[in-house]
């Protein structure tokens, strides 16, 4: 009786014997043999669907007292409700039984690959906190990614002046704890530029602009003003443990070519090479605590971006370059940043269906560059269209794109028909010149929809 009633449990619960009890068979029998403890049976919580008479059949058939459980008989006689319905044909029973079952199994599938989908989207989130975009989707596409060559890009690598000897003075949870809200703040503030940070390594923090989405030359203003912006925000910054001290951040910046490519299988990383980024490193090392240490020719690049600051530092001994003229990045006008982000404005397009090449709805640069050389064409419109051109923090990060209230009636109209903003066409990029910028209406934001 005690085995046919498990067995029917069973059934029901459509689970193991114990349900979903975590103790091994060992545990389970021991705890049933054993009788100072009290009477150990499944759960039958478990058993929320199932019909109140078939839960009162399984209580009296597990009872302590064999002397009180049913006879088969009398089962029968209580279960014979479970049949009503069915017919006497035991073919028809069982495809009845079994389009029950498939239907169970159905609803099983769903779970699991809902599940499956929650899962996935965590991996795919993981992998491209570890490498870029474009780079993950190659490789989980199964594409082998071969390293790229890269004509200018601008490199920026800091540490932490005085870190050794304030690791030797802490603990080592007190030092996990610094560099993981030092990294967590700077996280925060580099996701509103156009750069990748590569790594960190310690106290070392590696980041690149103008790849793996070349940005024609907005690499070196957009590493800039990360730079001053960090270098901001780390004079505010707290050390849990030592209050009263501050971070002495050092920041070395470089710009030229190098080639960026996925080494190893495993534990795939995203590295670069070349001599940009020797040099960008020694910009760092032989910099001092609190400054941006620019090279010459990232300085080159900022003078042609304009509304950047620097000062001359004279000739500066670097190993295996030796001397070499450097300069301090000391400020920014945040208006040029503003007018370079400004150079495109968000228009919809009229036509609210999706036929069509999208690429055909973009207003194409005619300027005489080629392709590779036009900023225009070049810039990465992923970041781009995020953004807008609030004063929040600082002035130096955008915010997210809105409109004022009153303008969003005027568009109104061109969506009022649809079930979604999305049935537009990929947004135009029109090119206007600087004196419309100047005179349109501010209250209306403009998008910084650079290419």
């Amino acid at each position: 009786i005690y085995n046919h009633d498990i067995i029917l449990y069973e059934i029901n619960g459509r689970k193991g014997p114990y349900g979903n009890c975590t103790l091994d068979p060992k545990e389970i029998i021991a705890r049933v043999r054993d009788p100072k403890h009290e009477m150990f049976r499944p759960r039958l919580a478990e058993l929320d669907t199932t019909p109140k008479f078939v839960t009162e059949v399984i209580k009296e058939c597990w009872a302590q007292d064999p002397e009180k459980r049913p006879d088969f008989k009398t089962i029968r006689s209580k279960l014979k409700e479970l049949q009503r319905g069915m017919k006497p044909n035991i073919l028809d029973n069982m495809i009845s039984i079994m389009e029950k079952y498939a239907n169970n199994l159905e609803a099983v599938v769903d779970e699991r690959t809902e599940q499956l989908i929650e899962e996935k989207k965590k991996t795919e989130e993981l992998l491209h906190q570890m490498l870029p975009k474009s780079v993950a989707e190659q490789l989980k596409m199964g594409k082998e990614v071969e390293a790229e060559s890269f004509d200018s890009v601008t490199i920026y690598f800091s540490d932490i002046c005085g870190f050794t000897a304030l690791s030797s003075e802490s603990t080592p949870i007190q030092v996990v704890n610094l560099l993981n809200d030092l990294y967590t703040l700077f996280d925060s503030i580099i996701e509103h530029y156009d750069v990748y940070k590569v790594e960190t390594i310690g106290d070392a923090y590696m980041v690149v602009s103008g790849l793996p989405n070349p940005n024609g030359t907005m690499h070196a203003g957009e590493i800039a003003s990360m730079s001053l912006h960090l270098l901001e925000a780390i004079k505010s910054f707290k050390i849990r443990h030592r209050e009263n001290e501050m971070i002495k951040l050092r920041i070395g910046i470089h710009s030229g070519s190098c080639v960026a490519g996925v080494v190893g299988l495993k534990m795939p990383r995203y590295c670069l090479f070349g001599d940009t980024v020797n040099t960008a490193s020694r910009m760092e090392s032989n910099g001092e605590p609190l400054r941006i240490h620019c090279s010459q020719r990232c300085k080159t690049i900022l003078d042609e971006l304009g509304g950047y600051q620097t000062v001359e530092r004279g000739f500066v001994s670097m190993k295996g370059k030796g001397e070499v003229l450097t300069y301090w990045l000391t400020g920014e006008d945040k208006s040029f940043r503003r007018k370079r982000m400004s150079r495109f404005i968000l228009i919809p397009d009229s036509s609210p269906t999706l036929s069509g090449n999208n690429n055909q709805n973009r207003t194409q640069c005619n300027c005489e560059k080629s392709e590779s050389l036009c900023v225009d064409n070049r810039l990465s419109r992923s970041f781009y269209r995020r953004h807008s051109l609030n004063d929040s923090c600082n002035g130096s990060v955008p915010s997210q794109f809105s409109l004022n209230p009153h303008r969003i009636s005027s568009f109104k109209h061109r969506s009022s028909n649809l079930p979604s903003p999305r049935l537009f066409k990929q947004i135009q990029f029109k090119e206007v010149d600087e004196s419309k910028i100047r005179n349109c209406d501010h209250n209306l934001e403009l998008a910084p929809l650079i290419t």
